[in-house]
């Protein structure tokens, strides 16, 4: 499940909102153990997500790093070059 959840940081260009609330909600998925909650829990499950998203967007807003930022675009074709080595 936590697959999904990748680094946000020091990426050029930034994470989006949607990626934080992606991972947010990988987050809240693989600690409360639902993938989808019952109805009675859906409303602290969307609640989690929505404050991990902020607190996670405060995070990443605050970071400062030395590091030279890194390109998407080459990240994702080392992951699938690391993908296509792993699974051929």
């Amino acid at each position: 499940m936590c697959r999904n959840i990748r680094t946000l940081f020091n990426f050029d260009p930034p994470a989006t909102d949607e990626e934080i609330h992606a991972a947010s909600l990988q987050f809240v998925r693989k600690i409360s153990g639902f993938t989808r909650p019952s109805k009675i829990n859906t409303e602290p499950f969307e609640r989690a997500v929505d404050e991990v998203s902020k607190i996670a967007t405060d995070l990443l807003a605050e970071l400062v790093t030395s590091a030279p930022t890194k390109d998407r675009e080459v990240e994702a074709a080392k992951a699938r070059a690391r993908a296509a080595k792993r699974f051929a």
